[in-house]
C-alpha cells in the first residue's frame, strides 16, 4: 500500500477513535441516568430500553474496535 493510501487509512482510524470516545461518553451517561432511577423504574419497560440502548451502544463500540484494528492490519 502506498503511503497515500495509508494517510487516508490513518485519518478514517482517527475519526474512529473520536466516535468510539463520543459514543462511550453517551454510554456512562446513559448508565448513569440508569444507575440513578429507582429500582422499581429500572425494571419497568423504561428501564429494559434504557438498558438494551447501553448494550447496542457497547456494541457499536466494540464493532468501532474491530474496525480499527482491521485498519492497522490493512495499512501495514
Amino acid at each position: 500500500m502506498n503511503n497515500t493510501r495509508r494517510k487516508r487509512i490513518d485519518a478514517v482510524m482517527q475519526k474512529l477513535e473520536e466516535l468510539s470516545e463520543e459514543l462511550d461518553a453517551i454510554k456512562e451517561e446513559e448508565e448513569e441516568a440508569y444507575d440513578n432511577l429507582p429500582e422499581s423504574l429500572q425494571e419497568s419497560e423504561r428501564g429494559e430500553a434504557m438498558q438494551e440502548a447501553i448494550d447496542n451502544l457497547d456494541e457499536a463500540i466494540s464493532n468501532i474496535s474491530d474496525a480499527f484494528e482491521y485498519l492497522q492490519e490493512a495499512s501495514n
